[in-house]
């Protein structure tokens, strides 16, 4: 049966898989032959050739994770979807918006207005 969910939404749950996948397979070590075949494999096959989703995964993973300490496991899954044919000039744009996320991330949610105590303020 076709999945009948616009596009979008279906590359957002591709990338949700991907990044899934990639993650599950990052080790705190260096992977061997067999354990980086098969994870590459796996990724390749979940892309269906779209380089761009791989490119997406890596970079954020990267920008996202600099510089805190899943960074060595980021890396390495970010490693393992070039492998699988990430599209190698998406890959630094996608590390920026990573850093702009992790920036974004450690702010404080929008109030709408609501101030301490949670009177709404001009009313």
């Amino acid at each position: 049966m076709a999945d009948k969910r616009p596009a979008e939404e279906r590359d957002w749950i591709l990338v949700a898989q991907i990044h899934g996948t990639a993650k599950r397979h990052a080790q705190w070590r260096e992977l061997n032959e067999d354990e980086h075949a098969a994870a590459v494999g796996e990724l390749r096959e979940l892309a269906a050739g779209r380089a761009d989703l791989l490119a997406h995964v890596a970079g954020i993973m990267e920008g996202f994770s600099e510089s805190q300490l899943d960074e060595p496991l980021a890396r390495q899954a970010a490693q393992l979807c070039r492998s699988a044919g990430a599209d190698l000039d998406l890959i630094p744009a996608w590390i920026e918006e990573g850093r702009r996320r992790r920036g974004a991330a450690g702010l404080p949610p929008f109030s709408q207005g609501m101030h301490s105590g949670g009177a709404v303020r001009g009313s």
